[in-house]
């Protein structure tokens, strides 16, 4: 594929999503997202999906899906098309229909039986938070799979198993809260296996807390109003430029910040450290 062919059959929101990145508002055809080379309170990237091109109020730049990868990356042309070549060319007419859009289709959902999702759940060391989470089978394009799902507050379900890391539907916070008592103390996650891995080492005591999985970085604006409810916030983020980033917004933004972070600080996230860790706490 040429420059001209990848700018017309790979899809923008696609490629803005492989880097978490997702509307703050959208309509079927345009969105707004936050800019993609600096922190703001309010987007001002506007994202066209009929033309298929993007443009930033702000700076007053334009980005296809080239220039999109080539910022993100800081990297060169030729680089950011060997990036792109794992999309699927699925382009049509210069956007994806709702139908194009949501070409999924949930078919069971039950409790944890498969061999191979009990497998992966172990393997990452949080089997018996098992019930946490369901098996999900659904269909993909045509083609049936199944996964470890997590169900955010809009309804949409995070997929994971050994080879595939998407979501079905709406990507959203999910906020758990806790029904005995009013909670003064909320814990982030960037994503629900550091979730169940809290509960795995804290599955002897009885926590008076709330949880709020971001699901992704990019969804920190929608817990803004959330947090100030809270007398402290204890932070479980990923040791990765979007989970420091987060962190930073969060400290500057609230009081009684604690950054959990320093516990795993030689691992990308507290369940890579739990797996690699006989450390309990």
């Amino acid at each position: 594929m040429n420059c001209e062919e990848v700018k017309e059959k790979i899809f923008i929101r696609t490629v803005l999503e492989s880097f978490n990145l997702f509307p703050v508002k959208e309509n079927r055809k345009t969105a707004f997202y936050f800019a993609l080379d600096r922190e703001e309170k309010f987007p001002s990237l506007s994202v066209d999906f009929v033309k298929n091109k993007a443009f930033d109020f702000g700076s007053g730049k334009s980005y296809d899906v080239i220039s999109i990868v080539q910022m993100m990356k800081q990297c060169s042309v030729s680089e950011a098309l060997k990036y792109l070549e794992k999309f699927d060319f699925s382009m049509q007419n210069g956007f994806q229909s709702e139908d194009k859009i949501k070409q999924y289709e949930i078919v069971k959902i039950r409790e944890i039986q498969h061999p191979a999702l009990i497998h992966y759940l172990n393997s990452r060391k949080v089997l018996d938070q098992k019930d946490l989470v369901k098996e999900v089978e659904y269909e993909l394009k045509g083609k049936k799979y199944f996964g470890i799902g997590f169900f955010n507050n809009s309804g949409g379900v995070e997929i994971r198993n050994k080879y595939s890391k998407i979501c079905l539907g709406k990507k959203d916070l999910t906020i758990i809260k806790n029904e005995v008592n009013i909670s003064i103390e909320i814990v982030v996650f960037e994503g629900f296996f550091d979730y169940l891995t809290f509960k795995n080492l804290r599955r002897n005591e009885n926590s008076n807390c709330d949880f709020l999985i971001l699901n992704s970085t990019a969804l920190l604006f929608k817990a803004e109003e959330l947090l100030r409810d809270y007398d402290k916030i204890s932070l479980f983020l990923d040791n990765d430029n979007n989970g420091k980033s987060a962190k930073e917004k969060i400290q500057y933004q609230y009081e009684k910040v604690e950054d959990c972070s320093l516990l795993y600080f030689d691992f990308k996230d507290l369940n890579e450290w739990f797996c690699n860790s006989n450390t309990v706490f």
